[in-house]
């Protein structure tokens, strides 16, 4: 665990270059604006350890899988997030030396990620080999209001010498894939242009045909004004730049402002990209760095104002929380419907695709409690657009008749993921998508969507389901053979709890909201049955069947439910008797002995009971939290906090509030020695969950909230707004009371610790606080 970053509540700061951390920091400093972004790398020329990485939403590559050993069914490609043209590049050379912080002697460094107002700030005095100092301050951001732009200041100043500075921003497109299969690069140059103070790039990806103009525009500022000059343009494949050679005084700051865009053929005509990338440089120009610089802090200010979350009395775990908001913020934003929320984001390469089973898991709670209706409507439309390819995903293993099989990793519903033990085998993401359209209607009172979009989608989840287990003459009941749970320190393992008890739940939810649309909308009804080629008769005999007769491992002497029929043949030891040197496992150990082991990559067993809670009683949840999670490593971003909600609900405070340090400071603490390769985004949204359903307790019970907050130990308070059914709700809770403030929205009415609680409009409310033992 590292522990290099300052701890503040708004900002996140390193104070000195920590060499060694750069391409951790660069992960933690990433920007975004769902649109574009970039990780926090140095705008000037930098040869240490670095990992360079500009994103545009939307553009990827199928990079042809690579494997040893070709089995029937696997995709044809690994789908990767493209690495685009390197906008924030700036080349400085002081009397013909490069500035290069690897090379130069650097002091007061300060990198700061301001996440009040959205951007990024670096300052330092760096000493070159020859003597000469320099010291530069860089404030850069992705506009979240114009967001296919960013900005950058690039103040430099002479200290010990008067003399001649050579400023040359570019564009470089000449980029590739950390992680490119077959060490190739995936654009192919269209066009270039340089003109006076700007140039272009456009380039087109190989294969998928995403066309990207990248452009830059830039002015130069010294004394505090802008001032004349010659730039001398440079061209190279996928490159352009314009050099600009300056008289500098010491002690007197040259400012470049520079100017970028990223439009893509998603979302312009390809004939109009050039045209308009050009206009919107012009715009962006007029407008003015720091007139973009203000409206980024309002736009910022107005989302904080509804998803900020407030904790009082410990400022690591409020720079936590505020990190993994902001972060989540700038990946998605809701307004494209076509997008959807990478593992990684905007800050990595890692794992490909856009679109996991953590959007359905982890995401939608975020964004129903924090964004409009729409925004999470739109995350499950996404989905149903892309049933055919499931239903053909589902094929293409041998199955029939319209059952889908959503993939693990994609781009455009296809199957993008090539380890045979998560692309056949971790099925139990269908179970994610199907629970995500009840989280949803549940949330909202949205019923409509069941026969608009959700009854398609659950169908062929459920015929998928139905055809996936078979029958056991042995038990007399049917099975679930050969699969990978939540867990993957274990594969091709049979009946596995969690992915059995979803199928179950997966076809008793379609058999319900049928009788739902039939009830409410009987011509819909028969029109989706047409439309599906659905036998209601023989189908939801056969679905009812597997329903009263599955079989689901459990070991009555223990009272716990078996993660997999042999996973009590294990050697059963606790993690906190693993040597501290051999953590994390999946970097210290083989892969057959994890698989050997009884150790636990994230909740498995647990997962199903956090999201079917209401089926167990608290004694059941005690004994199987109590037996599982001593063995849990949490090697997975998605493991700590399903175990904090699980911990909060039986007032186990301590342990609540330890997974929940460890989810909002996984990546600021590079707790599993992986935060270099990007940060994990989808759990951030687990992070908000663990304050949320964890310390507040939150629930939504037929179509009512319900709260049983308390505080951690440490806290003097916290608070967290939610919007639910129009209303927005400000709940803050003291050791020994809560205040709920109905902000916005009629009056409504809602349960606090069991107890009804009637909110006026925009009046508050107090209760006093249960004390929880």
């Amino acid at each position: 665990m590292k522990n290099y970053l300052k701890h503040d509540e708004w900002c996140i700061i390193e104070e000195g270059f920590n060499r060694e951390f750069n391409e951790i920091t660069e992960s933690v400093c990433s920007l975004g604006n769902g649109r574009m972004g970039q990780r926090g790398n140095f705008e000037e020329t930098f040869t240490g350890k670095t990992l360079q990485g500009n994103y545009v939403a939307g553009v990827y590559y199928p990079d042809k899988t690579r494997v040893g050993w070709w089995k029937n069914g696997y995709p044809e490609y690994f789908a990767k997030v493209l690495n685009a043209a390197n906008w924030i590049g700036i080349k400085v050379e002081i009397e013909e030396e490069i500035l290069d912080l690897h090379k130069a002697e650097v002091s007061d460094f300060k990198r700061v990620l301001n996440m009040k107002e959205g951007y990024l700030q670096r300052t330092f005095t760096a000493t070159l080999p020859s003597g000469k100092q320099v010291k530069v301050d860089a404030k850069r951001f992705n506009s979240i209001v114009d967001d296919e732009a960013g900005a950058i200041s690039y103040s430099i100043t002479p200290l010990n010498f008067d003399g001649k500075i050579v400023l040359t921003p570019f564009i470089d497109g000449d980029i590739k894939n950390k992680d490119a299969n077959y060490d190739e690069k995936f654009w192919d140059e269209v066009h270039k242009e340089t003109a006076f103070a700007e140039g272009y790039v456009e380039m087109v990806t190989k294969k998928t045909g995403f066309h990207v103009v990248t452009g830059q525009k830039f002015q130069i500022f010294q004394n505090g004004k802008a001032i004349e000059f010659t730039s001398f343009p440079q061209k190279a494949e996928k490159y352009v730049a314009s050099q600009v050679t300056l008289s500098a005084k010491a002690n007197e700051a040259t400012v470049l402002v520079k100017y970028a865009c990223n439009l893509s053929s998603e979302n312009h005509a390809i004939s109009e990209l050039l045209p308009k990338a050009k206009a919107y440089l012009a715009r962006i120009e007029a407008k003015g760095f720091d007139k973009m610089l203000e409206e980024q802090a309002e736009k910022w200010a107005s989302k904080w104002e509804t998803n900020d979350i407030v904790i009082e009395g410990d400022v690591a775990a409020q720079q936590g929380i505020r990190f993994n908001i902001f972060q989540m913020n700038q990946t998605y934003t809701g307004e494209d419907a076509r997008l959807n929320i990478g593992p990684k984001g905007f800050t990595g390469e890692k794992y490909g695709g856009s679109t996991y089973w953590d959007t359905e898991a982890y995401c939608i709670p975020f964004y129903l409690a924090t964004a409009d209706q729409q925004v999470a409507r739109n995350l499950l439309v996404y989905r149903w657009k892309q049933l055919g390819k499931a239903i053909e995903n589902a094929q293409k293993l041998g199955f029939k008749d319209g059952a889908a099989l959503y993939p693990m990793v994609t781009m455009n519903g296809e199957e993008c993921h090539n380890e045979w033990e998560i692309t056949f085998e971790e099925i139990h993401r269908n179970g994610a998508i199907a629970y995500a359209i009840y989280d949803y209607v549940n949330y909202t009172g949205d019923e409509a969507y069941l026969a608009e979009y959700g009854f398609e989608v659950l169908l062929g989840i459920a015929r998928f389901w139905s055809q996936r287990v078979n029958w056991s003459e042995a038990k007399k009941q049917y099975v679930m053979l050969g699969v990978t749970g939540p867990n993957e320190y274990e594969n091709n393992v049979n009946n596995n709890w969690y992915t059995s008890y979803f199928a179950v739940w997966c076809m008793k939810y379609l058999i319900e909201v049928s009788e739902k649309i039939k009830a409410s909308n009987p011509e819909r009804f028969q029109e989706l049955a047409s439309l599906t080629n659905l036998n209601e008769t023989d189908e939801f005999d056969r679905f009812n069947h597997i329903i009263r007769n599955m079989y689901l491992g459990e070991d009555k002497e223990l009272g716990i439910f078996l993660q997999q029929d042999g996973f009590l043949d294990k050697e059963l030891i606790k993690v906190s008797n693993l040597p501290t040197q051999e953590r994390p496992i999946n970097q210290k150990w083989s892969w057959d002995r994890i698989l050997r082991s009884c150790f636990i990559k994230q909740a498995d067993v647990l997962q199903g009971i956090y999201f079917f809670e209401d089926d167990f009683d608290a004694e059941t949840i005690k004994r199987n939290y109590d037996f599982y999670e001593p063995m849990t490593v949490h090697e997975s971003s998605l493991s700590p906090c399903v175990h904090s909600i699980i911990a909060a609900k039986l007032g186990d405070k301590a342990r609540s509030y330890e997974f929940y340090q460890r989810s909002a400071r996984l990546d600021l603490d590079d707790y599993n020695n992986d935060t270099e390769d990007g940060c994990h985004i989808t759990s951030m949204a687990g992070t908000w969950m663990s304050i949320v359903k964890g310390f507040g307790g939150m629930r939504v019970r037929n179509g009512q909230v319900y709260l049983a907050p308390f505080v951690p130990e440490n806290w003097t308070s916290f608070s967290f707004k939610i919007r639910f059914k129009g209303n927005l709700l400000n709940i803050k809770t003291y050791a020994h009371e809560v205040l709920i403030e109905n902000i916005l929205g009629d009056d409504t009415t809602i349960f606090v610790h069991g107890n009804t609680v009637e909110l006026k409009e925009k009046s508050t409310v107090s209760i006093e606080q249960k004390l929880l033992n």
